[in-house]
């Protein structure tokens, strides 16, 4: 894929993440496409349906599930704007989507490797290429903004 695909597909998952905002979600979304097309698109809605995996990444796979009519995202690419957390990266694996591109790194992570350790683990039978730092920035930035008005309000 190139570049300038990248960077455009993770520009729709951003605007994604900024409509979480609308309804005072953490901001993180998440685009899953196939052969150049948009299957699904989704946003964080863990506060408003108060159910724990309700995360971007969760969602928009089950869209793309119900749109192919199978839980088999083969030849897939997820861009998410925040790196995922393990929960996510255990139903990417599941969904069989074969790369994963994120914006910001979850700095709140101990250990940075244990990621790309679930992605690559031997013991299963999907592995999945991740990269991360695409538009790395404008994702931060989104996020870090969210948190501190947060905290200003508190």
């Amino acid at each position: 894929m190139e570049k300038q695909d990248v960077e455009e597909f993770m520009k729709i998952a951003i605007n994604e993440s900024k409509k979480a905002l609308e309804y005072g979600e953490v901001p993180i979304g998440a685009v899953i496409v196939q052969d150049g097309k948009i299957l699904a698109k989704a946003f964080n809605r863990r506060e408003n349906s108060q159910i724990a995996t309700h995360h971007a990444e969760i969602l928009a796979i089950e869209k793309a599930c119900k749109k192919l009519k199978s839980w088999r995202l083969d030849n897939s690419d997820i861009f998410i704007t925040l790196e995922p957390c393990y929960m996510c990266a255990g139903a990417i694996l599941n969904a069989r989507i074969k790369r994963v591109f994120f914006g910001a790194f979850d700095t709140n992570s101990d250990d940075k490797n244990l990621l790309y350790q679930i992605f690559k683990d031997k013991r299963l039978n999907h592995k999945c290429e991740i990269v991360g730092g695409i538009l790395e920035d404008e994702c931060k930035k989104i996020l870090s903004d969210f948190f501190k008005s947060k905290r200003t309000q508190n």
